[in-house]
């Protein structure tokens, strides 16, 4: 193969990345695992609404700590807010709970009320 030069300035060629936060981490650092970070309490958990098709909607959650029961989680969230749903089981982003309808702020103010998490581990999209 043949070397491609871009005429890239020796400082842009590194390993800075000019986008990255302030506070993170260089690319080539290694990053504490899943499962150290989550004894820690450094964990998000990510609120999202997915439209289907018309007017149905469904509410994800994911980003909770493998320690949680998922099923006794779901189970008094679709009795406190009369909706259906599910635990999927994902490769990326392992264990996501699912909710029928745009259940967002209830799924949050539900974490929050059995402090599960605290208020700045959750993240609510699409408000």
């Amino acid at each position: 193969m043949t070397d491609v030069d871009f005429g890239l300035p020796s400082n842009l060629a590194g390993g800075f990345d000019p986008f990255a936060d302030e506070g993170a981490a260089p690319a080539n650092e290694a990053k504490p695992s899943k499962a150290k970070a989550a004894k820690e309490g450094e964990f998000a958990v990510h609120v999202r609404m997915q439209q289907r098709n018309g007017r149905k909607s469904l509410t994800t959650v994911q980003g909770l700590p493998e320690a949680f029961d998922y099923k006794k989680i779901l189970k008094a969230l679709k009795k406190e807010y009369c909706c259906n749903g599910t635990v999927i089981e994902d490769e990326e982003l392992g264990k996501v709970l699912q909710l029928q309808g745009d259940q967002r702020k209830n799924v949050s103010a539900f974490l929050l009320d059995n402090q599960l998490c605290k208020k700045d581990q959750v993240k609510v999209h699409g408000f």
